[in-house]
């Protein structure tokens, strides 16, 4: 007993004091020892004793915990001299600067930025407290993704100036890869059939670069989502995953999943109500849940009813409407009974419509597209109308709007829209190649913004082996405030049919025109335009039969006055790139009575893109032309033809080889005054680009198509068709495209071509 009270007192005597016993006094001056980097005014800020204030043991105490609280110093002291209190401090170290090495599986510059967020970054105050659980948490994080043999070890190396050199040593050995994912209690669905939902699993012999193996808590909570999902949209509303279980083999190499499943009984629909203040009619309300009595549950479909009415409250100005369905759950029959909450809440107007990021493009063109108006009341439809018609512009690679609350008003909304704006002015001067043409020699000058007006301006010439074209085209889109768009062109023309692929003839046309765009409503247009043309034909005992046949008969030129109308429905929603959205086009061209040579054209075509994934669509695609002559013009002139084969028009056949062929030797296309295209396409993004990058775009394509003469039947049997694979990219030099096509069936005296790619030139 007396060893431990001396051993006890012994350790009392060389423990040093925390605190010294200071005996009350008013304290007439402050003097602070110790300080390298840190002022002396924040001493003072944090110190809670003032020169007046009388101290005692208490104060000390106070004092002492608000100084170590700051983080800055190590060590605190506080002393009496006199009437004087001196406060002795030693600094934490600064961090000189901090490494990270060994990373792979995260970049350096992405662990820094994440310990700024924890106070460790250069300049900080160190604290070897925080330090340590960095080191866990990055351990943590490693464990997240399945390497569990990772070894984080830090070293801290002072410098002169008491400052800290931290080296963080990273070795993360090998991920331990998932080697089964075992399911438990499920009765009514097979193992295999609910595995194909993980994204997680063992990785299939064949998926060489797959991370599929590869375990990531993060991806199997999104995986047992997913799986929750699966059930409750089947109508199993009590399914729940009891347990998960993540086993790892002794060497750290190896992990077993294991899920326990309680799956329940299926529940039916026993019916539906709204309640709350509805200020839509109820009946419009209720049209909007697709659910009905005696349907399987579904939790989508009743998330998805919701989402409707919340949706269809915003275009009423309801921009902060709240829908809740709350069930009614009879275990017995197995039935639930939904009862919608309706909350609209206030009903919003908007204050004010703001724009950003257009430098180039005036804020009143932005507002000609904008269908959202100020002072208005909120509709969330037309502010997404107005995302659709800017990204329709073609000004802009990106739009986003955002409708953030107006501070301090409970029924007030800005709508702010965000533009990234893409170049629209660019000088040309470069070399193209196309399939259809061969070599292109382009110089252009555009720009489809003037003056950040949203005019369009272009002065064009393009060379190639088969065609010269010079072309100049001005079009006001804001040429009313209706929205009437108004243009000009001048152009001419000249091309050697021979250089092209097709029968020999040549043609000059040199031309003028006035056009007018009409909107209808926001999806509808109709078009007319008004050409005066002059064409000139020549021809030797060398040029195809068909061209010597029309020159004898209609002579060498031809002047006509040629009208054009259209109409057009397009509810795209990006003229460059579009993922969603159908177009809807018919037209017609017809040279008027009092023309040289009279005939007519007409042609309907569509096409339409369903979103797939978040990145990907499918497309389809159908033309349907036709062509004739009248009065005296027996037959659509020659040079007025279709065409088939191509990159734009049938990948995998020669350009414009397809239908009707000269009499002549060698008996080289003509085309035909009836074509039929179709096509189907499912598009997506390039793998391992960024999100961001919307430029490049692959796809898997079926075209089909063929060309008529006027004495063919029209027989689709006759269709040629072929597949592949393509790629577009709207390159820094202009549009980039590559196709690797197959001809399905192909016929003796085709003229296939596998490989096509164009450069400088427009998209399909």
């Amino acid at each position: 007993m007396l060893k431990r009270f001396l051993l006890a007192l012994l350790c009392w005597a060389l423990t040093p004091p925390v605190l010294a016993a200071i005996e009350r006094f008013v304290v007439k001056d402050i003097r602070v020892v110790g300080l390298q980097r840190i002022a002396a005014g924040t001493v003072f800020n944090y110190l809670p004793v003032k020169v007046g204030d009388t101290i005692g043991d208490k104060n000390v105490q106070d004092a002492i915990r608000a100084l170590y609280k700051t983080g800055f110093f190590r060590d605190v002291r506080l002393a009496r001299q006199g009437n004087v209190l001196v406060v002795t401090v030693v600094e934490r170290p600064s961090i000189a600067a901090i490494r990270i090495l060994g990373t792979k599986e995260f970049s350096e510059d992405d662990l820094k930025k994440s310990l700024k967020q924890f106070g460790l970054t250069d300049g900080r105050v160190f604290d070897r407290s925080l330090l340590d659980r960095i080191e866990q948490e990055l351990r943590q994080q490693y464990f997240s993704r399945g390497f569990y043999a990772v070894i984080v070890k830090p070293t801290v190396t002072p410098l002169e100036r008491n400052r800290v050199d931290i080296t963080i040593d990273v070795h993360e050995g090998s991920a331990a890869r998932i080697r089964s994912i075992n399911m438990v209690g499920n009765e009514i669905y097979k193992d295999k059939e609910l595995r194909e939902l993980f994204t997680l699993g063992p990785r299939p012999w064949w998926a060489v670069f797959s991370s599929r193996d590869q375990y990531s808590k993060q991806t199997l909570t999104g995986d047992l989502e997913r799986l929750r999902h699966f059930y409750q949209d089947r109508g199993y509303l009590d399914f729940r995953i009891s347990s998960t279980q993540v086993s790892i083999t002794p060497d750290k190499s190896h992990i077993y999943i294991t899920v326990n499943v309680e799956e329940g009984k299926k529940y039916r629909i026993k019916g539906t109500r709204l309640v709350g203040r509805l200020p839509v009619p109820e009946k419009e309300l209720a049209a909007l849940i697709t659910i009905k009595p005696g349907d399987v549950f579904s939790r989508r479909l009743v998330a998805d009813a919701s989402k409707s009415i919340t949706d269809r409250l915003a275009n009423d100005g309801y921009a902060f409407a709240n829908v809740n369905p709350e069930p009614e759950i009879d275990k017995a029959k197995s039935e639930v009974f939904f009862t919608f909450h309706v909350d609209p809440g206030k009903r919003v107007y908007v204050r004010r419509v703001n724009f950003s990021g257009n430098t180039a493009t005036r804020d009143d063109v932005l507002r000609q597209e904008t269908r959202q108006l100020e002072s208005g009341w909120y509709s969330a439809e037309q502010i997404k109308r107005s995302r659709t018609r800017l990204q329709r512009l073609g000004f802009f690679e990106d739009v986003n709007v955002e409708t953030p609350p107006v501070a301090g008003t409970p029924d007030q909304v800005d709508v702010n829209v965000k533009v990234k704006e893409r170049a629209t002015g660019n000088i040309n001067l470069g070399v193209g190649y196309s399939d259809t043409d061969g070599v292109i020699v382009n110089a252009s000058v555009t720009q489809s913004n003037l003056f950040g007006s949203g005019r369009e301006l272009s002065v064009s010439f393009d060379n190639s082996q088969s065609t010269t074209n010079f072309n100049v085209r001005y079009v006001n889109p804001y040429y009313t405030q209706d929205g009437v768009t108004r243009g000009f062109n001048a152009f001419s023309s000249t091309v050697d049919a021979a250089q092209a692929g097709t029968a020999a003839y040549n043609t000059s046309t040199v031309g003028a025109g006035v056009f007018y765009s009409i909107p209808l409503s926001e999806d509808n247009r109709i078009f007319f335009g008004l050409d005066v043309e002059q064409i000139q034909i020549e021809t030797n005992i060398a040029s195809a039969q068909v061209a010597q046949d029309f020159v004898a008969r209609y002579g060498d030129s031809n002047s006509m006055l040629k009208a054009t109308v259209s109409w057009a429905k397009d509810t795209l929603d990006s003229t460059l790139l579009p993922t969603s959205g159908t177009v809807h086009r018919i037209s017609g061209e017809v040279a008027v009575p009092g023309s040289d040579i009279t005939y007519y054209k007409f042609s309907y075509f569509t096409s339409r893109y369903w979103p797939v994934t978040a990145r990907s669509s499918f497309k389809t695609k159908l033309e349907l032309s036709y062509g004739g002559g009248y009065g005296d013009t027996t037959e659509l002139p020659f040079y007025k033809n279709y065409f088939a084969g191509g990159s734009t028009t049938l990948r995998g056949y020669r350009s414009r080889s397809l239908g009707p062929r000269d009499t002549l030797p060698p008996n080289d296309p003509i085309g035909g005054n009836r074509r039929v295209l179709v096509n189907a396409e499912y598009l997506f993004p390039m793998p391992g680009i960024s999100l961001e990058d919307k430029s490049i775009r692959l796809s898997v394509f079926a075209d089909g198509g063929m060309v008529y003469g006027r004495d063919q039947p029209l027989d689709l049997g006759e269709l040629r068709y072929s597949a592949g694979l393509a790629f577009n990219w709207f390159s820094p030099v202009g549009p980039l495209s590559f196709s690797l096509a197959k001809p399905l069936n192909a016929r003796e005296g085709d003229r296939t071509e596998s490989f096509q790619f164009t450069l400088g030139v427009p998209f399909r």
